[in-house]
């Protein structure tokens, strides 16, 4: 293979991009990843802040799951520090661990007439007992209890794993998530910050030939009939054209159909496309203390705030990632609204409100970086329930990433999954590609 000619181009090394671009040089494909930052990660990457390691995106991630899976596939280190208890709730002052006891102790812990909702979640096991696609998570909610921190739980449990405000996310969603896919599960964090974990994949496609360009952009997919054939990339100051025999993109069907052109997709798969871009948006507060500031080893979730979902504990468990003697952490809320425009000075305002209220000594608090994400550069670029599908019209190009999840699923995980259910599609049918070794 020559510098110009690779089996598979994967556009961006975000979660998605460097999962599929690990699992294609696991199965002997010459991988080329192309990706307009200077660090891999994409939105789970992680920033340098006068000694302080802060995430950009991505906190958490889940062990035991597809994540954990593709790099154990693909002999990649998995540097994820366990948390126990993962997530303590605030419920009337106090700091409740509900792993053992789930929902059950959850809602009894909220309410004295939990009853009726227990039985709405039993019943959501079945099909038959899922509401419609039309109903939001809070409306579902109100069906049971008028109860504010009820409320304000299932609130915080939708920001904080859909990073969408329960107003704007289906209940079918949230219910299969929780009923289907395990509730309350394990995860840790990483002592290097989460691009630790994307560096190891990183490595994985080098060490099989490929390569990750940084700081380089694709302008273009280039198409003839209905197949990618390669791709024009500036690099370096220069223009350059590459050829390949099948592409992955990882940064949003909308923006992959830019790449190649409206003009050689269905009109229907554009306006399908167009519909369901729906970035939803986050605010989070990096901040760092002397002193510690709660006792959660992981996460801290709330009942009663007006924007704030959770509170991460990072250096109990990774103490690297802050300077000697430095207690570090990070507040993430949802706007509201969540999925469109939004005052960004007055929701950025709330989520600080709520931690000065709920955290002891913030205002004491080094306060490092506020980040609000949203439009081009969201935490998810669709609303879990409304993603589109991972393929396209054309026959070799797929989409992999938070915008092609599948149903009820979000953050690294679902862009770990949709990159082994693609890679898993391409191998199947390798004799289609030109150039594969197989």
């Amino acid at each position: 293979m020559s510098e110009n000619t690779w089996d598979a181009l994967v556009v961006g090394a975000g979660v998605g991009g460097l999962c599929a671009a690990a699992r294609l040089s696991h199965h002997g494909y010459h991988t080329l990843v192309v990706e307009r930052l200077d660090r891999v990660g994409g939105r789970a990457s992680t920033d340098e802040l006068d000694g302080f390691t802060i995430n950009t995106g991505a906190v958490v991630v889940e062990i035991g799951g597809v994540t954990e899976q593709t790099f154990q596939e693909v002999g990649a280190k998995f540097e994820v520090r366990p948390v126990d208890p993962p997530i303590l709730y605030r419920i009337n002052g106090r700091d409740v661990d509900v792993s053992s006891g789930g929902w059950g102790l959850l809602i009894s812990q909220l309410t004295r007439h939990g009853a009726r909702l227990l039985t709405g979640i039993g019943a959501a096991r079945e099909d038959a007992g899922l509401p419609d696609r039309e109903l939001s998570t809070a409306e579902w909610v109100r069906r049971y209890t008028k109860n504010d921190a009820v409320q304000g739980i299932f609130r915080n449990m939708c920001g904080s794993i859909f990073a969408v405000d329960s107003e704007e996310l289906p209940a079918r969603v949230f219910l299969t998530y929780f009923t289907r896919k395990s509730a309350f599960k394990k995860f840790g964090f990483c002592p290097e910050g989460t691009i630790g974990l994307w560096k190891s994949l990183a490595e994985v496609v080098e060490h099989g030939g490929g390569e990750i360009w940084l700081d380089s952009e694709v302008r273009r997919l280039l198409v003839e009939g209905d197949r990618v054939t390669g791709a024009r990339i500036r690099r370096g100051g220069e223009t350059l054209d590459v050829a390949c025999d099948l592409a992955i993109s990882d940064i949003g069907p909308s923006a992959t159909m830019d790449l190649v052109g409206p003009q050689h997709f269905p009109s229907d798969y554009v306006g399908t496309v167009l519909q369901r871009d729906l970035p939803c948006a986050m605010i989070s507060v990096n901040f760092a203390s002397r002193e510690p500031l709660i006792t959660a080893p992981g996460l801290l979730s709330f009942a009663r705030t007006r924007r704030l979902c959770f509170v991460a504990n990072l250096t109990a468990t990774c103490p690297e990632l802050a300077p000697p003697g430095w207690h570090l952490y990070v507040g993430t809320g949802v706007p509201k609204p969540s999925v469109g425009d939004f005052d960004s000075e007055a929701e950025t305002a709330l989520v600080l409100q709520d931690l000065r209220e709920e955290i002891r000594g913030f205002e004491h608090a080094r306060l490092l970086s506020i980040a609000v994400t949203r439009d081009d550069w969201p935490p998810q670029r669709a609303v879990a329930g409304y993603d589109l599908p991972h393929d396209t019209p054309l026959a070799n190009l797929w989409n992999v990433g938070d915008a092609v999840k599948e149903y009820a699923n979000g953050g690294i995980t679902a862009c770990a999954e949709t990159a082994k259910i693609v890679v898993d599609e391409i191998v199947a049918g390798s004799g289609e590609f030109l150039g594969h070794p197989g």
